[in-house]
C-alpha cells in the first residue's frame, strides 16, 4: 500500500468523480496537498463521464471496487468508491487517515429531479451529510467545508442575494435539503466547536460539467440540430459562475477556518455567522446575465443558430439569481471574475474534444 507524503496537509473530498469535486481535487494536488477522494459513482448521469474525470486525475478506473483504495502513480491522490450513507466506511477512513480538512461536495443534485425522486435527496443530502458531520465530530478536522446552494434563497427576491438575508422559504426539496444542511452544520459547530463553512454556489459551469445543466444540454442540442428548451419563455437571469472561480475560492478558504463571532447578537442574529465557529458564504460571479446572452455565447462558439422552444416556468425554479460576494472577497482577497463568453469558449473547446463533435 502506498503512503502519503506526511509533510503535506491531507484533504478529504467527497464527490471527486463529480464536476466540482474533480476540479477541486486537481487544484489542491497542484497546490501540494494530499487528497483522498470519495464518490459513489452513481448513475444519476453518464457513469462514463465520471470515470473519465477520474482517469484524467490519474486514477486507474479498472482497479476501482467498492471500498478499495486506488492510488495515483505519484502517491498523492487516493480514491475510494463509497456512498455517503455508508457510515462504517466513512468512519474507518476518518479514523485511519488523519484528515486535516474535509470538503463535502457529494450530494444528489438537481432541482427538477427532486420533484420526482424525493427520497433520494433525503438519503444522500440529509443522512449522508449527517455521517460526514459525525465523522468530523469524532475525528476532528481543522475545518469542514460543504456545498450549499443559491437555491436556498427560494422566494427571496431582494437582489443581490446576501448571506445576511433570511432563507426560510425554499422552492424545492433540493433547496430544502441544502437549507437543512446549513442548520445541521450550525448545530454541530455549536455543540462540538467544529469550524464549518457552508458555500452557496451560484450556477456553476465549465469543462467536464454535468450533462443535466443548461450549457451541456444547449450545446448538445444545437450540434444535433435540435431545439433548446427555454423555460419561463427564456426570461431567466442567472449568476453563471465558472468552475475555476469556484475552486480558486475554495482553495483559498481551506486554510482559513471560521472563528466565533464575538459580537454575535442573540436578539438580532446574523444569519451568516454565529457565536460558534461557523459561517455561510456565497460564491458567485456577481454579474448576472440574461439567459439569451448565455445562448448567444454558445452560438458564437459553435457557429450555429439555436432553434428555441419556449416553455412555461418549471416548478421549483428561481427566475433571478445575483450573488453578493463581498464577504468572500474580504476573507480571501479574491472575487470570481471569468466572463460568460470566456467560460463558454472553454466549455465548448472541451466538449468538442471529449465528444469529437
Amino acid at each position: 500500500m502506498k503512503v502519503f507524503d506526511q509533510q503535506a496537509k491531507h484533504v478529504f473530498i467527497t464527490g471527486t468523480a463529480g464536476f466540482i469535486g474533480f476540479h477541486l481535487a486537481r487544484k489542491l494536488l497542484h497546490l501540494g496537498y494530499r487528497v483522498t477522494g470519495y464518490d459513489s459513482i452513481n448513475d444519476y448521469y453518464d457513469v462514463n463521464l465520471k470515470l473519465a474525470r477520474l482517469r484524467e486525475s490519474g486514477i486507474d478506473t479498472g482497479s476501482i471496487a467498492y471500498g478499495r483504495e486506488v492510488w495515483t502513480a505519484d502517491g498523492n491522490y487516493r480514491f475510494v468508491q463509497g456512498d455517503l450513507t455508508d457510515k462504517t466506511l466513512l468512519d474507518r477512513l476518518f479514523q485511519t487517515s488523519g484528515f486535516d480538512y474535509a470538503v463535502n461536495l457529494a450530494a444528489q443534485a438537481g432541482v427538477r429531479h427532486s420533484l420526482t425522486h424525493p427520497y433520494v435527496y433525503t438519503e444522500s443530502n440529509i443522512t449522508g451529510f449527517l455521517n460526514i458531520l459525525e465523522a468530523c465530530r469524532h475525528n476532528p478536522v481543522q475545518q469542514l467545508l460543504y456545498a450549499s446552494s443559491s437555491s436556498v434563497y427560494g422566494l427571496n427576491s431582494q437582489m443581490p442575494l446576501s448571506e445576511h438575508q433570511r432563507t426560510d422559504h425554499p422552492m424545492s426539496l433540493y433547496a430544502a435539503t441544502k437549507k437543512a444542511n446549513e442548520m445541521m452544520a450550525h448545530s454541530y459547530s455549536h455543540l462540538y466547536r467544529l469550524p464549518i463553512t457552508g458555500l452557496r454556489f451560484f450556477t456553476v459551469y465549465g469543462p467536464w460539467g454535468r450533462p443535466d445543466m443548461a450549457l451541456f444540454l444547449f450545446t448538445k442540442a444545437m450540434l444535433q440540430g435540435e431545439p433548446i428548451q427555454l423555460f419561463n419563455g427564456g426570461e431567466m437571469i442567472r449568476d453563471f459562475t465558472y468552475v475555476d472561480d469556484i475552486v480558486e475560492s475554495i482553495s483559498r478558504l481551506i486554510p482559513l477556518p471560521p472563528e466565533a463571532n464575538t459580537g454575535w447578537n442573540t436578539r438580532n442574529p446574523d444569519t451568516a455567522t454565529s457565536s460558534a465557529p461557523y459561517r455561510i458564504l456565497n460564491i458567485g460571479n456577481s454579474n448576472p446575465v440574461q439567459l439569451t446572452r448565455y445562448i448567444n455565447a454558445i452560438e458564437q462558439e459553435l457557429g450555429v443558430t439555436a432553434r428555441r422552444n419556449l416553455l412555461p416556468m418549471q416548478p421549483g425554479d428561481i427566475p433571478v439569481t445575483h450573488a453578493d460576494c463581498g464577504e468572500l472577497e474580504e476573507l480571501t482577497g479574491y472575487r470570481p471574475r471569468v466572463k460568460v463568453e470566456e467560460g463558454v469558449k472553454e466549455f465548448v473547446k472541451w466538449y468538442r474534444d471529449y465528444f469529437q463533435a
